[in-house]
């Protein structure tokens, strides 16, 4: 199991919602916190994947599910 700081529910939300949303919970985190991020949005790997390469933000951990996508984001 992952420590995260805050865990950010984006499931029923589509592109670019899920983005959006985990954009705005980073800036109210500290370097070195950890946001759990779960999405329902199938393209969500994709939005986060380039985003965290834009900003330096690292995916620590990456699980798909059947119906849902679990990230664990640390911020730079």
């Amino acid at each position: 199991m992952i420590e995260f700081n805050l865990e950010l529910d984006a499931s029923g939300l589509n592109c670019p919602l899920p983005l959006l949303r985990l954009k705005k919970t980073l800036m109210e985190m500290t370097s070195g916190d950890v946001v759990k991020v779960i999405a329902t949005d199938p393209a969500a790997h994709l939005d986060f994947g380039v985003y965290s390469d834009q900003t330096g933000n690292q995916i620590v951990k990456f699980i798909r599910e059947s119906e849902r996508q679990i990230f664990y984001i640390k911020k730079k």
